[in-house]
């Protein structure tokens, strides 16, 4: 009796070690993200020789690239190298397939980005796409480089991260899979790693006064595009009246000096892929909670005259669109993202669920409300979602456009001073070259008692710019094994250019690179010699510095 006692005992402890092992997993750099920042990192660390795993919150890899955003924000295409390039090249030989182009063909949606011409002896390249076709050349990454993927994998933000002495040893998620490594990569949008490990970092917009810089903070009057309120329109609900109270997503607080910083942050939307091919079309059904009034600023915007509704339907391939922000009123949801940056999971849920709501319930009141000129329905009418795309969500973008959320107080700080060239930058990753755009963060009263938008920005560098490898790494005291491509550590105003999903590629190469250097030098990352960096860029064939044509 004793002895069958002890051998379930046994079996006990067995089958509890065993538990335990299964959900614990190693290799030598953990990336936590399934954007394509991590993609390309995880690429980077195998062809480099060493064991990755990728943790991804997320379901579908890609991000943004692949989440609706396929009329990609390029700036200068020269300065786009390494593993980036080779994903626009491989987007390319899809789209030489004849199979590829179901809904239109090849011929009639014409040259748009489409085979753009080689560079420097490069292979050819294509910057505009549907989602379906960038998700599967994220998956072929994957399956060629036997990458090991753990999807819907949450980190664990208030006790998974396990530090000693300045460095992070493992990570633990939800679930309850504990990743240990030797070196860490932050490749979220959203920076939950880097924060949860204890590193500093900044929400909203610094005051012009924090980096010697022009364009940060608040900047009411300065219209750099077409996304403001060109004539006056009340933002009473009884026209006029202030004692009415003021219509939905107005901010009745009274707006700050320019140049003062705030908590705000550029506003969020889902990059909507539309289709107005009836065979592959969803047609926009009214949303729960739907209400017109939400959207009476829309109406008396029309009232006014605006004629501008279809102006960023930008074409992409199959009779579809990438469908971005455009005007006074739109798909961005302004104002309804402050806390987004450091909320909890389930709050965050909530925000994505409000921005969904507001954006179909947008796209129904632009097909059938009356205050909506007969023109502009009728046009409506003929877009949906697309049936191919997004599947398994009914055609409703997997990934909102997180165009800002932390931003890391780095070992050094990008600001407008480097990317606009007032200042040099050393030890070069990547380059950048989108001008400095920041969408608007606020809706407000103007003392005239008319509405505007504020925070729309865009000014153009010269030239590309590169990007600082210290601007990857946390400060050496706050964490010594930690790199974060993507809530990298720039001003809200540098973060405006930097944000490009083909420089969060390659700097997620970068980061991986120097991950590697890392681990087989045995120092932090704060410590790797650049000149050894720089030579493994280069063979990668990343752009390190502009040169004019």
């Amino acid at each position: 009796m004793k002895k069958m006692i002890f051998m379930l005992f046994s079996c006990a402890i067995g089958f509890a070690a065993n538990a335990q092992n299964a959900n614990q997993f190693q290799a030598d750099v953990i990336i936590y993200g399934g954007t394509s920042a991590a993609v390309t990192a995880a690429v980077q660390t195998v062809k480099q020789g060493k064991t990755v795993i990728v943790v991804s919150p997320d379901k579908h890899l890609g991000g943004l690239t692949s989440g609706g955003l396929g009329f990609t924000d390029t700036g200068n295409k020269s300065v786009i190298g390494g593993l980036a390039r080779e994903f626009y090249h491989r987007v390319y030989m899809y789209y030489d397939k004849p199979e590829t182009w179901k809904w239109q063909k090849k011929e009639e949606y014409g040259n748009k980005g489409q085979g753009t011409p080689a560079m420097d002896g490069a292979e050819r390249t294509m910057w505009i796409f549907e989602p379906r076709i960038a998700e599967q050349v994220f998956e072929d990454f994957v399956k060629e480089n036997n990458l090991k993927i753990y999807r819907d994998e949450w980190l664990d933000r208030k006790s998974g991260v396990k530090k000693k002495d300045g460095r992070i040893v493992s990570i633990k998620t939800l679930k309850g899979k504990t990743f240990t490594g030797k070196m860490f990569i932050d490749a979220t949008y959203e920076g939950d790693l880097m924060a949860a490990a204890g590193v500093k970092y900044h929400v909203g917009r610094e005051a012009n006064s924090v980096y010697h810089e022009e364009w940060n903070g608040i900047q009411a009057g300065v219209f750099q595009h077409g996304h403001y309120f060109k004539k006056s329109i009340s933002p009473y609900k009884v026209e006029g009246d202030p004692k009415s109270g003021l219509l939905p997503y107005v901010n009745a607080e009274k707006i700050g000096k320019n140049g003062t910083g705030d908590n705000k942050i550029q506003a969020y939307c889902f990059r909507m892929c539309l289709s107005q091919n009836p065979e592959n079309r969803i047609p926009f059904a009214k949303p729960a909670g739907y209400d017109p009034a939400k959207y009476e600023l829309l109406a008396r915007v029309y009232k006014a005259g605006w004629t501008e509704t279809f102006d960023k339907y930008d074409p992409i391939p199959n009779k579809k669109t990438d469908t971005n922000n455009h005007g006074p009123f739109s798909t961005d949801f302004i104002g309804q993202n402050y806390d987004y940056p450091d909320a909890t999971y389930e709050r965050r849920r909530q925000i994505i669920r409000e921005h969904e709501l507001y954006q179909k319930g947008l796209m129904y009141y632009l097909q059938n409300d009356e205050h909506v000129p007969q023109d502009v329905r009728t046009e409506m009418q003929k877009w949906g979602l697309p049936k191919d795309e997004f599947k398994d969500n009914g055609g409703w973008p997997h990934q909102i456009y997180v165009r800002e959320a932390r931003r890391m107080l780095g070992k050094e700080v990008m600001t407008e001073n480097e990317t606009l060239g007032k200042k040099a930058v050393s030890e070069s990753v990547g380059m950048g070259s989108y001008s400095l755009d920041a969408h608007n963060a606020q809706r407000y009263v103007k003392e005239d008692g008319f509405v505007q938008n504020e925070g729309d920005i865009g000014v153009h560098p010269k030239t590309p710019y590169a990007i600082s490898y210290a601007s990857l790494v946390p400060k050496k005291e706050e964490c010594q094994n930690l790199l974060v491509p993507v809530c990298l550590s720039a001003s809200h105003i540098a973060y405006g250019s930097i944000r490009m999903e083909p420089v969060f590629m390659i700097l997620g190469q970068s980061a991986a690179s120097a991950a590697v250097q890392a681990i087989d030098a045995k120092i932090a990352v704060q410590d790797v010699d650049y000149g050894q960096l720089r030579t493994q860029l280069l063979k990668d064939k990343q752009k390190l510095e502009f040169a004019a044509q």
